[in-house]
């Protein structure tokens, strides 16, 4: 298994409990914190289990059966419109409305992709997840996650988390506690931008894809 998350060729060390509310009365701090820590952790725990599903299945589970598995909860979990326009900077709002839907639908299908191309095989792995959450500012949280391996070795994977209206969701990746996923897209990007603008970046996605499938279109 290897893992990488950043697009255009980049590598790195990182590839990437249901909760219920119940509101009687007036919450502590304490009782709000503890919501949070639950809703924002849940969606990481689904994640977990559909990544360990997968490698578990190895050689069993083809790519594009890896792809039909891990899509709706990668799609769930993370918010892909808001991690591609931070990722794209400050032209994406005055970006045409169809190459924003084709980069969309690309950098969709690479991010699944990638999940399922670096998760696809199981030597004793497990993911710890942190039962506590730091907040970040504009109400965001980092969820701290390992992946930790049959020798005890391990990688830190932390997600920083955002309230919106369909539930906490992940816009950004911290590889190490530190090494911003949508930083290191965000440099990638702008050099595809200068040179060939979105359309350069749609196909670069796309060639991403291609390779990670092994020619294989998902």
């Amino acid at each position: 298994m290897t893992l990488d998350p950043f697009p255009i060729g980049r590598r790195s060390l990182l590839g990437f409990a249901t909760a219920a509310f119940v509101a009687v009365g007036s919450r502590s701090p304490a009782d709000a914190l503890t919501a949070n820590n639950a809703g924002s952790i849940a969606p990481i725990q689904r994640l977990n289990s559909a990544l360990l599903g997968t490698m578990r299945a190895g050689p069993n589970m083809s790519f594009a059966q890896r792809v039909a598995v891990l899509a709706p909860t990668i799609e769930q979990t993370f918010d892909l419109d808001v991690i591609l326009a931070a990722s794209v900077g400050l032209r994406w709002p005055a970006l045409p409305d169809d190459q924003k839907a084709a980069v969309g639908a690309a950098f969709r299908r690479y991010t699944v992709a990638s999940y399922a191309s670096n998760f696809d095989s199981y030597d004793g792995q497990t993911f710890q997840v942190s039962p506590d959450v730091r907040e970040v500012g504009n109400g965001d949280v980092v969820v701290r996650t390992k992946l930790i391996a049959r020798d005890g070795s391990d990688t830190t994977l932390d997600y920083v988390m955002r309230d919106g209206q369909s539930g906490w969701k992940v816009v950004d990746v911290l590889a190490g506690g530190a090494i911003s996923r949508v930083a290191v897209q965000r440099s990638d990007f702008r050099t595809l931008l200068n040179g060939g603008g979105v359309p350069a970046l749609t196909v670069a996605l796309q060639n991403k894809v291609a390779n990670l499938s092994g020619g294989m279109h998902s």
